[in-house]
């Protein structure tokens, strides 16, 4: 597996963990890449630091690595997908669509128009960028592999 500090179109800063580099040349390709702030998957490799290590510290590692329960990738894969799942079930079912007004939406509860609630729906990379610039708390919905068919 390879570590990839990640970046995207509005600089946002996040990691990933791809099998290979053409593994990750391929996802962003098919825009399954996604900046967690703001969602974009105009999403590029950030400068990274080489993991050089002695003979000495290669051989602490692959003792403690001996020791440690290693979970494959598929099936910490099937996990992950399985709480994203989990989480955007719990948000879609108790929270209020609001469709392509959920920036508005938040902007009004934010300054105290309308009362807080929890509401979910669609806003453009601008939208989101302005309501971060506004300081106006969002999270995406995790996006699903279900969700590109």
């Amino acid at each position: 597996m390879i570590h990839y500090t990640l970046l995207c179109e509005a600089e946002h800063e996040f990691e990933g963990w791809f099998r290979s580099s053409a593994d990750f040349d391929a996802q962003v390709a098919d825009g399954l890449v996604a900046c967690p702030v703001c969602g974009s998957t105009s999403v590029t490799r950030g400068l990274m630091a080489p993991n050089v290590q002695s003979g000495r510290a290669r051989e602490e590692r692959a003792e403690t690595t001996k020791r440690q329960t290693v979970m494959l990738p598929d099936q910490a894969q099937k996990m992950m997908l399985e709480a994203l799942r989990e989480i955007r079930k719990k948000v879609t079912e108790n929270a209020t669509y609001v469709g392509d007004r959920f920036a508005e939406e938040a902007r009004r509860m934010h300054y105290g128009e309308v009362e807080h609630q929890g509401i979910w729906g669609e806003a453009t990379s601008e939208e989101a960028s302005s309501l971060s610039d506004e300081g106006i708390e969002f999270q995406p919905l995790p996006g699903l592999p279900e969700d590109r068919n």
